[in-house]
């Protein structure tokens, strides 16, 4: 069985001359809703600046890449009819005053969580991958946790947060992580002890509903899918492509894993924890903790690592060759974050930044100087 991958990403809206983000997602969504065929991917978001789209499932990795790039074309002509651009970045790097969207759900959510709903105005990416049962996603989702970080360390695209460099390579993890459900959980074991801990979780009353769990990777509760939802919203479409094939990977060798007997990694939530702050802090800049043995290592050579550990569901997929080309060429140029803070130096100017990152989105390449460095 080939398993089926679907995206949803969250994107920006901005303000095509100033780079700031705008609260412009119903006029765009009733500009969508109008197509003539009557098809639309796009739904609203916590916030008025944002927009999410959602791939249909794919078996084929070439034919999701074309799902995303249709669908953000889709995005850039209707928001232009707004009179506003779309950029694929995690967070805003110019100064933004979110504004929470229309509907009972949000509304609950800014009266309930406050500040922390207000200030939540993040762009992720979902990756969605089929599994045949809920006890083979949960072994799944056992296994592959360790995995995670590394997912958060290539896909981190939100190095700024109201006009100042943060640090991080991926400051919406910091944001998200504030949410009472967000980050690492401890081991499931069962299907039964999974849903056990969701039904206690929401019964706690901090949740709405079972949509508010927030765990890195979790069961869908629309799909029969393992859904992981601990990357940024990565900027250049090919890099989405590249995380949604190693996440596929990931769940068939955690499956295979599963059906051969071979243990869970037996590693604590907090120390996960503290393996996505590494991540986070990071990007791909710096070492990050080795999923095996949670001990810093060059980000490259765990990268490498995780290639390893999914090379041969890779090579069952016939997608082995394709990974690793993409691998090559972001170590190359780098993930979103690297790519903001090139474009900043090159250019000096968060507006400027914004600019080429909403020509990135739309598929055109970065500009480059020698070397594959941004050009100065």
């Amino acid at each position: 069985m080939t398993r089926t991958v679907g995206v949803e990403e969250e994107l920006l809206l901005v303000d095509a001359d100033s780079g700031e983000a705008r609260a412009l997602s119903s006029a765009v969504l009733a500009i969508a809703e109008r197509r003539a065929d009557g098809e639309s991917a796009f739904e609203s978001e916590l916030h008025r600046q944002q927009l999410e789209f959602s791939t249909h499932p794919c078996a084929d990795m070439g034919e999701l890449g074309d799902s995303v790039r249709r669908w953000r074309a889709e995005a850039v002509r209707h928001a232009e009819q707004a009179g506003a651009s779309v950029a694929a970045l995690a967070t805003s790097p110019l100064p933004v005053s979110p504004e929470i969207g229309a509907g009972d759900r949000y509304r609950w959510m800014a009266e309930h969580y406050g500040l922390t709903a207000q200030e939540q105005l993040t762009c992720g990416c979902h990756v969605h991958v089929s599994v045949e049962s809920d006890e083979e996603g949960v072994a799944v989702l056992d296994r592959m946790r360790v995995w995670l970080p590394v997912l958060l360390a290539l896909s981190a695209n939100s190095p700024f947060w109201q006009g100042k460099d943060t640090r991080y390579g991926s400051y919406r993890s910091q944001v998200w992580g504030r949410w009472p459900s967000a980050g690492p959980v401890e081991i499931h074991g069962s299907a039964e002890a999974y849903h056990a801990r969701v039904r206690s979780l929401v019964a706690t009353g901090a949740l709405r509903d079972e949509g508010m769990i927030y765990f890195d990777a979790r069961l869908s509760h629309r799909y029969p899918t393992v859904e992981v939802r601990v990357a940024d919203v990565c900027l250049d479409p090919a890099d989405t492509v590249l995380l949604a094939t190693l996440v596929r990977g990931l769940v068939e060798t955690s499956a295979r894993e599963w059906r051969e007997g071979r243990p869970v990694p037996d590693t604590s939530a907090g120390l996960l924890r503290v393996a996505s702050w590494q991540a986070g802090r990071s990007g791909l800049d710096d070492r990050l903790l080795h999923p095996r043995t949670l001990r810093p290592e060059p980000a490259g050579e765990v990268l490498l690592s995780l290639l390893d550990h999914v090379r041969d569901a890779l090579k069952d997929s016939g997608d082995l060759e394709a990974v690793e080309k993409a691998l090559a060429e972001v170590d190359r140029r780098g993930n979103g974050a690297r790519i903001q803070r090139g474009i900043l130096e090159r250019t000096g100017s968060l507006r400027e930044t914004v600019a080429e990152c909403v020509r990135i989105t739309a598929g055109d390449p970065l500009t480059e100087g020698p070397a594959g460095t941004p050009a100065p």
